[in-house]
């Protein structure tokens, strides 16, 4: 099975917030487009993956993830993250009915193809299943087989509604670096600890980090 992915990119102006005790204002938008632009690469490069839909209205994200291969898609509903991953799965589905689908976080700049590959090959087993994060309480990954609904639950507490949605959680070992997103100083220095991609390691570099 080969799957979809769907991306949601925020405008980079208000991303990654919480990073504000490790990277400046204008340092943040420049960090949160290379956590993109990693996880793209990475998820392209996944054998799993047939191809990625990324759903911003940010010009600079959609150009630079365009460019390397993802297809775009206009967050037309603009009614936070949930809806736009709804309509991104929507977009994929109305051109292909029968596609498998995932929403995978924008934020997980250590993910190895390897790693998102078995996490794919074990939801391929359920109509619904979902990956925690790192922290054990929220989501990086969230599927659905084809003829089931994506259902997106994101935000706080996301494991628990996603589990209560019916979603089945998956449990698998060594698979770190899809849990990893990055939210706060800690996260980044957790992910900068597995190995970072290109783009996020450059970045990272303009920063000053305790510990690394």
């Amino acid at each position: 099975m080969q799957w979809t992915l769907v991306i949601p990119v925020k405008p980079l102006a208000h991303a990654k917030s919480r990073l504000s005790d490790t990277a400046d204002d204008g340092l943040r938008p420049g960090l949160a487009l290379a956590f993109a632009q990693d996880t793209v690469a990475a998820a392209l490069a996944c054998p799993a993956v047939r191809d990625v839909a990324v759903v911003t209205d940010d010009a600079l994200a959609g150009r630079e993830l365009a460019a390397l291969g993802a297809r775009v898609v206009a967050d037309e509903p603009g009614g936070g993250l949930n809806s736009a991953l709804a309509h991104g799965a929507g977009a994929v589905r109305t051109a292909r009915p029968g596609s498998p689908v995932a929403a995978l976080n924008a934020d997980l700049p250590a993910l190895r193809p390897p790693e998102l590959s078995r996490v794919l090959d074990a939801a391929a087993e359920f109509p619904r299943a979902f990956l925690p994060d790192a922290a054990a309480i929220g989501t990086t990954l969230l599927t659905a087989t084809p003829g089931h609904e994506l259902r997106p639950a994101f935000g706080t507490d996301s494991r628990a509604r996603h589990r209560a949605s019916g979603a089945v959680e998956l449990r698998l070992d060594a698979v770190d670096s899809v849990r990893q997103d990055v939210d706060t100083g800690d996260d980044l220095r957790a992910a900068l600890t597995l190995g970072v991609g290109p783009r996020t390691a450059a970045a990272a570099a303009r920063l000053l980090i305790p510990g690394q």
